[in-house]
């Protein structure tokens, strides 16, 4: 499949803009083949009402041609073969052993959405049955499910060009995406991809049927969105995931029984993918007494090597935080300074200091961490109480110290979307109970995911029919059942 740098308007190509720009390779700054256009105005307005089009005939499409389409975009992102992954190499930097794997990841979350639609409980219907003798007032027959939302733009994200992305990296994946609708039937704007920098995304934020925005990156540029969002005619939700520092609470026991481990365990997590994850432990705490630790952890991080980063703006962005961190008050750094950033780098600071000032809690985003030291329990407990929203936060320490710091998982359950017991942030787990999200300002939807099948609830809202009669009732939702879904029925769970 040849590349194109047009803008898939639906099934059409499209290049009216006069803007242009090439990628780089970040491992030699190079300029790589083929040049995009900047979609225009024009062009941004015709894919969303495209897409508006599409919307009537895909959200009542058949449960299986649904299905069909997640399955079939799968199918033709494995058959780009190794043509996708040597892009996304070149583009990105990224081990082509990682892109593999993240390929596999794509396809098979495409594979669980599929089978989520075609079981079917996920539109979440409940059904209060009518009673016309009820006194002093008749009860109405009311029932409830989930129905999408509309057309929805969602900014992909350059640290996971595959999974957070297209569905599958460049543009030769977005015409795979189109192959597979075309294969199954599927009205045309269904999908369209639009290349740009900051206008354009304005323009689809803004655009008046755009319903819903998701997005992974930055919190500067989440946060723009998502008040250029809320100052629409008719605001729209933003699902934006922002960073996080992610907190890691080392507590004495397990860092007396297994230290070198924890080190080694943390050193390659915080420097996976160039430190460049959403999870990236960037913030450590431990109790007084941890120099042998840290001595361990400086040491592990020394040995990792050198990753190349996204781009230079990330890059140079990194260099500047780390130098910021290095300046301020009470940090000391444990790991040498290289010509080139881009290395591992251990801050230290007391915990008195961590408390005066909340910016040592900022992401670095890249292969950095910051430990924290405190005095004893209760000045760790009150350290972790003054912490920001974040992705995850994890604990290492005893089976006994779980239940003694019982009080620290109850603050951490206010704090982050997913807590884990002596296990790194990185690798998120896709699955049905997975919850990756968090409160403000890891997200600005903590109440929502975007990774795992909660991820769908996203993009619907519920629609309540009252006194409806059972032909002109959504399927779900009629007394038959002919679905065979899980529902809930006066109060009561069922598939009857």
């Amino acid at each position: 499949m040849e590349l194109t740098g047009k803008n898939l308007i639906g099934n059409e190509l499209s290049a009216t803009g006069t803007n242009r720009f090439q990628a780089k390779n970040p491992s030699d700054n190079t300029q790589l083949p083929v040049e995009f256009s900047e979609a225009e105005s024009g062009e941004v307005d015709a894919a969303v009402r495209k897409a508006r089009s599409a919307f009537s005939a895909f959200s009542t499409a058949g449960v299986e041609a649904r299905a069909d389409f997640l399955e079939a975009i799968g199918d033709e992102i494995l058959a780009l073969g190794d043509e996708l992954i040597a892009r996304c190499h070149l583009e990105t930097a990224l081990p082509e052993g990682r892109l593999n794997g993240e390929r596999m990841r794509t396809v098979n979350q495409l594979k669980l959405f599929a089978s989520l639609i075609r079981e079917g409980s996920w539109v979440n219907a409940r059904i209060d049955t009518g009673d016309s003798t009820r006194e002093p007032l008749p009860k109405p027959d009311v029932r409830q499910m989930q129905k999408p939302l509309g057309p929805v733009g969602i900014f992909g994200a350059s640290n996971f060009p595959l999974a957070f992305s297209v569905a599958g990296g460049d543009t030769a994946s977005a015409l795979a995406i189109l192959q597979a609708a075309n294969k199954t039937g599927m009205p045309d704007g269904v999908f369209s991809m639009i290349h740009g920098h900051s206008e354009p995304g304005r323009l689809l934020v803004m655009h008046e049927e755009i319903c819903a925005i998701g997005f992974t990156g930055s919190f500067q540029g989440g946060k723009a969105l998502f008040n250029l969002a809320n100052n629409r005619r008719v605001p729209i939700p933003v699902y934006a995931e922002m960073g996080s520092s992610n907190p890691v609470f080392l507590l004495p026991g397990a860092l007396k029984e297994r230290s070198d481990s924890i080190a080694k365990g943390l050193a390659a997590s915080v420097c996976l993918g160039a430190g460049q994850f959403c999870t990236n432990p960037g913030l450590l705490v431990s109790q007084k007494d941890n120099d042998d630790f840290t001595r361990k952890l400086a040491s592990a991080l020394e040995e990792q090597q050198p990753g190349t980063m996204l781009g230079d703006s990330i890059r140079e962005n990194y260099e500047s935080l780390s130098r910021g961190m290095a300046s301020k008050t009470g940090v000391t750094q444990q790991t040498s300074m290289a010509e080139s950033n881009v290395i591992a780098n251990l801050f230290t600071t007391e915990a008195s200091d961590f408390l005066a000032d909340k910016t040592l809690e900022e992401e670095v985003f890249g292969p950095s961490t910051l430990m924290v030291s405190a005095g004893n329990k209760e000045e760790l407990l009150k350290l972790a109480a003054s912490l920001g929203g974040h992705l995850t936060a994890t604990i290492h320490g005893t089976a006994e110290e779980l239940e003694e710091y019982a009080d620290l998982i109850e603050i951490l359950e206010g704090k982050a979307g997913r807590i884990i017991f002596n296990g790194y942030p990185t690798g998120v787990e896709v699955c049905h109970s997975m919850h990756h999200g968090g409160p403000y300002p890891a997200t600005t939807a903590p109440q929502t995911t975007s990774v795992g099948t909660m991820a769908i609830y996203r993009f619907t809202k519920p629609v309540c029919y009252q006194d409806f009669p059972q032909s002109s009732l959504p399927v779900e939702l009629r007394d038959a059942n002919p679905r065979g879904i899980l529902r809930l029925l006066n109060g009561e769970y069922t598939r009857s």
